[in-house]
Formats: C-alpha cells, sequence, structure tokens
C-alpha cells in the first residue's frame, strides 16, 4: 500500500495538546498581574520547542504547536478579526459526560461593523512553529472555522446597517480568512486546518431546533456554511493541504451534540473542496462509517477512533476492527487514524495526564504502521 508523504499522514492529530504546568501558572500571572506580558512569550515558547520535540520522539510526521499561545481553540483567533467583539449567547447546549449532563449558554460573538483584519493572526505563531519544527517533520497549524462568526448569535448579531445584506457579510467574512492564509502560505505554511463545529452540530436534532430558534434555517445553513468555507479557501497555493475538523463540541471530557454524519455527507465531502476530513469517531454518538461512502477520490478521511474524552486506552485490535469496518464504505488507500479531537480545547480543556497523552499518541503511530506499513 503506497505510503504518504504528504499530509493527512497515517498517523495524525487534531492539534492541541496538554498545556503543561508551567505555562498555565505563567498566563494566571500575567493575569493577576504578577507577571509582565513581554515574558509570557518566551515561557510559551520553551514550552513549545519541547512539545515539537516530543511529538517528532513519538513518530509524528507533523508538529503542532499544541495550541499553547492560545487561551481557547477559536476565541483567541476570532476576537481578532476587526469588530467581532464578545457577546452572550442565545443559543442554549447540553454538555454530556460520563458525570452527567449539566445546560450552558456559552459565550458568542456579534459583528458590530465592517470585518477587517487589522494584521496577521496566527502568521507569527507560525512562523515560530516552523522555526523550530526538524526536517522531515511538517508544521501544521489550525484556526477555527469562519462559521463560528455566525453560528451562536444569527442574523441578530451581525450589524445590519453595516450588513443589511448578508451575501456582504460572508463575503467580507470569507476575505478576511483568504488574506490569512494567503500570509499563512507566504511563511511556508503546506499543511492547515480549519476546526468546523458547526456541520456537525446540524446533525443533531436538537441543536437544529436550537437554531430554527435563532431565526436561522438548519436545511438550508449547512450549503451557506460549505460556500463560505469554499471562498475561505479559496486562493490557497495547490500544494497547500487543507482539512477540516469536524467535532461534536470537547472540553474536559463533555461533549455537545449527537448524531452521524448522514445529514451532511454528500455535501460534506464533495460540495467543500479541502484535502481531507478529521471525523469524530470515538463513540456511537458518531453513528456508522456509512457516509464514508460518499468520500471521492483523491481525498482522505482521518478516523478520530482514539478518544480523547477519557484516559481509557484503547487497543490495537479494536481499532483495527475499526478501520477494516470503515473501509467498507471507502478505500483503506484513502483512510488515516488520529483521536476524534484535540487533548486540550482551552486552559483546564483535557480529561487526562500528560502521560496518557503520549500514550494514545504512540496507540495512534503503533497502529498506523501496523495497518498501512508506515515505515
Amino acid at each position: 500500500m503506497p505510503q504518504r508523504d504528504k499530509p493527512p499522514f497515517r498517523a495524525d492529530h487534531v492539534g492541541s495538546l496538554i498545556r503543561p504546568g508551567a505555562l498555565i501558572k505563567a498566563r494566571e500571572a500575567v493575569e493577576k498581574g504578577e507577571l509582565a506580558p513581554a515574558e509570557l512569550p518566551r515561557i510559551q515558547h520553551a514550552a513549545i520547542r519541547d512539545v515539537v520535540r516530543l511529538q517528532q520522539e513519538i513518530g509524528l510526521k507533523l508538529a503542532t504547536d499544541g495550541e499553547y499561545n492560545r487561551h481557547s481553540w477559536q476565541r483567541d483567533f476570532l476576537l481578532r478579526i476587526g469588530n467581532v467583539k464578545p457577546m452572550a449567547s442565545k443559543l442554549m447546549v447540553r454538555f454530556h459526560s460520563a458525570a452527567g449532563t449539566r445546560d450552558h449558554t456559552p459565550p458568542s460573538l456579534q459583528v458590530v461593523g465592517k470585518l477587517s483584519r487589522p494584521r496577521g493572526i496566527f502568521v507569527d505563531d507560525f512562523e515560530f512553529l516552523a522555526s523550530i519544527t526538524p526536517a522531515g517533520v511538517t508544521p501544521k497549524i489550525t484556526i477555527p472555522s469562519p462559521t463560528i462568526v455566525h453560528f451562536r448569535g444569527g442574523r441578530e448579531a451581525i450589524d445590519a446597517r453595516a450588513y443589511p445584506q448578508m451575501e456582504a457579510f460572508y463575503d467580507d467574512l470569507a476575505a478576511v480568512y483568504r488574506a490569512e492564509i494567503r500570509d499563512l502560505a507566504a511563511a511556508g505554511c503546506r499543511y492547515l486546518q480549519i476546526d468546523e463545529v458547526n456541520l456537525a452540530y446540524l446533525c443533531d436534532p436538537e441543536l437544529r431546533r436550537q437554531v430554527a430558534n435563532i431565526g436561522e434555517d438548519p436545511e438550508t445553513l449547512p450549503r451557506t456554511y460549505a460556500k463560505l468555507l469554499n471562498a475561505a479557501t479559496a486562493d490557497r497555493p495547490a500544494d497547500m493541504t487543507v482539512c477540516v475538523h469536524l467535532c461534536r463540541g470537547n472540553f474536559a471530557g463533555a461533549w455537545i451534540a449527537e448524531g452521524g454524519y448522514e445529514p451532511i455527507a454528500e455535501l460534506l465531502f464533495n460540495e467543500i473542496g479541502v484535502d481531507g476530513y478529521f471525523l469524530e469517531y470515538d463513540s456511537e454518538r458518531a453513528g456508522s462509517f456509512a457516509p464514508l461512502r460518499f468520500l471521492p477520490k483523491g481525498k482522505i478521511a482521518v478516523l478520530g477512533l482514539v478518544t480523547t474524552k477519557s484516559p481509557k486506552m484503547e487497543s490495537k485490535d479494536e481499532l483495527k476492527r475499526r478501520i477494516e469496518e470503515a473501509s467498507r464504505y471507502a478505500p483503506i488507500e484513502q483512510l488515516a487514524l488520529s483521536p476524534q479531537c484535540g487533548f486540550s480545547s482551552g486552559i483546564g480543556g483535557q480529561a487526562m495526564t500528560v502521560d496518557d497523552e503520549i500514550a494514545k499518541l504512540k496507540l495512534v503511530v503503533e497502529t498506523a504502521r501496523q495497518v498501512w506499513g508506515e515505515a
């Protein structure tokens, strides 16, 4: 079976990694005024050097910065878009975990004027990552999907004076992303992941009702979001791999949405112009592998079979069995393996120790070698 020398790799991971205690304490010290803000980048860079080295030692062909420069996977990026501000959400979600359920109204975003990109957002972060990534390892950057700017607040959260027509809002939002991707490409980025939670949320009947409650149409919204994602990535270089990661919510072992990919599968795989898909498949809430039948030639589905929601270890035999099951719907050469999500979506967002995380990543690498013969 042909080996993959370009991303997504047979053994891959979503991006975020558990932040070391010293880094968390440094952030807290800055917030309390006990540490000069100028000291934080030095501490972050030291931690990133360590985690890049760790990924290489595990045997991964990619390296992320663990999202160590961020407080959360999304807001550090989105709140640096001009005229995007935080607001209380009208969307109520229910977090599920082994400990039970709890209702939560997550913080949302509002657009208070014309969107802009005053400066690069994660370009400096990527440049540092690339500068310390060893030869033979591909630096990977992750960014939140542009759909998040719209999803939780809907039309009411978009300034009607700035955007009397929603088409102009989507055009300007896509332009912000094209500019960021252009500058990432100029900095050498050839592996980009867009974290797209909302398409997976729109597979959940309860969240579809919530979307209807804020005046949006859950039937047409997936196609609107597909168009936005295509416009956002339209100008990327031909040699840049872009993947989307679909998630049903992930924080400290809890999740939000349930439901298989069937409602969006054909659109997801055939109308969104990306190269690969990181798909959450660590539990029954993600449904069956049957939607993979829509995966076209040339695209890769990265199966998120290893959970980051629990330290309990999967077995290699179990993973091999599930990969074989998935290969009934998509050719095995178009499949790969990863955890279902990042290990730490934000500060305090992990469900295990660093040792557990390392064991899970090693399991991904070792299983992929045995399934696909990767050296």
